[in-house]
């Protein structure tokens, strides 16, 4: 029960986070999102370049702390960010792959 509420919370924060980075993408008049909300093609496309920045992010900290030009904890932080990013990512992977099982189990 604990892994849906925490998929469910993970769902929901990845929702804002990228709604939010879709409205600053898009801008205020956006000619491909329908009138009613967000596409979840955009939608889908922010989140993944989201967490690929939050990636590239970690690896610049490793590579400035390597040449020593960062700090250990800024290193930490950027790989957690970059972990808490996937895992969430995954997480919600896993609930669209659980529900489109559950919409084929259903009869016709």
């Amino acid at each position: 029960m604990t892994a849906a509420l925490t998929a469910a919370k993970a769902y929901a924060q990845v929702q804002s986070q990228f709604a939010k980075s879709l409205s600053e993408v898009a801008g205020p008049a956006s000619s491909t999102a329908p009138a009613g909300g967000l596409d979840f093609g955009h939608m889908l496309t922010g989140a993944m370049n989201e967490i690929a920045q939050t990636g590239k992010m970690a690896e610049k900290q490793m590579i400035a702390h390597a040449n020593g030009k960062a700090e250990l904890v800024d290193v930490v932080t950027a790989v957690a960010s970059a972990q808490t990013s996937l895992e969430t990512a995954m997480a919600v992977r896993d609930q669209v792959i659980a529900a489109y099982q559950e919409i084929m189990r259903m009869p016709i």
